[in-house]
């Protein structure tokens, strides 16, 4: 449910960046792996959310290719779509913070 901490402007608009966060975390939870990371993605703000509003997620992982995992998700409040995205994600060996990912490079 969002709320007041959530609110843009006066007329009680919610800020798009707490609408990508749920989709972010839904996709998350769809792959279900302890070390999966987002890579990228491709998202659609239908329309708008507003404070007091109850935003619905489903997120399905629709192609996993070695650690790759795309997923599509989508909000919904009430039956109005008003967000929809493809995320791609990739599943770590270890977890994204001890990774070595400048063992590479030299100064």
């Amino acid at each position: 449910e969002t709320n007041e901490v959530m609110r843009v402007d006066e007329l009680g608009l919610v800020h798009g960046g707490f609408i990508f966060s749920a989709a972010d975390f839904a996709a998350m939870v769809a792959v279900n792996e302890p070390n999966v990371v987002l890579a990228s993605s491709n998202c659609l703000f239908l329309a708008p959310v507003r404070v007091g509003d109850m935003v619905s997620f489903e997120a399905t992982e629709h192609q996993k290719e070695g650690r790759k995992r795309n997923v599509t998700v989508r909000g919904f409040v009430h039956d109005i779509k008003v967000f929809e995205g493809e995320f791609k994600t990739v599943i770590t060996e270890r977890h994204v913070l001890r990774l070595d990912l400048l063992k590479n490079l030299e100064n």
